[in-house]
Order: structure tokens, then sequence, then C-alpha cells
């Protein structure tokens, strides 16, 4: 397993696990339907660039992108650290791996 794909796998966990957490605290369905579906998406590319498919990490790379949009944008809305800023700080740690692993 290579550090990119790693990488994929962990953010994926992250946010599926984040979005259950969500529900959890606040019964937020949005975070729990967003959070799993982005979730899967970023572990069925890691599954698949596991299995030697190059799209799968450019899937996860396209998903991790886009919700490190969505939670800058998050952050600089509510200015909250959790869950935003940490999502975020994740994201691009995650997606600078998949970029240079």
């Amino acid at each position: 397993m290579t550090p990119s794909i790693l990488a994929a796998f962990l953010y994926g966990l992250f946010t599926l696990i984040g979005g259950i957490i969500g529900y959890t605290k606040s019964r937020s369905q949005v975070s729990l339907i967003s959070g799993c579906f982005f979730g899967v998406l970023l572990l069925s590319g890691a599954l698949a660039a596991l299995k030697g498919n190059p799209w799968g990490l450019t899937l996860a790379m396209i998903i991790t992108t886009l919700l490190v949009i969505v939670f800058i944008l998050r952050w600089l809305k509510t200015r909250k650290v959790m869950p935003a800023g940490m999502m975020v700080g994740l994201g691009l740690l995650s997606l600078a791996v998949m970029l240079l692993g």
C-alpha cells in the first residue's frame, strides 16, 4: 500500500466517521448522508487504487479537493475548528500525500 492510497483510505475513514458523529451529536441528517456518501467514495477510490486502477486515486483526489473547499467555506462561516478546521487540515495533508506520494 502506497502512502497515497493510505492517505485516501484514512481521509475516507475520517469523513465517514465524522458524518456519523455529526449525526449522533446534533441529529444532522445532512452530516450523516454526506459523510457516508463521500466517505464511501473515498474508500472506493482507495480500494480501486489498491487493486491497480489509476482512476481510483484520481477519484480520491477530486473528492478530497471538493471536501477541502466545502470545509474551508464552512470554517470561514462558523470560525469553528471542529469539525471544519480539522477536516481542512486533514484534507490538505491527505491531498499533499496523494499528489506527492
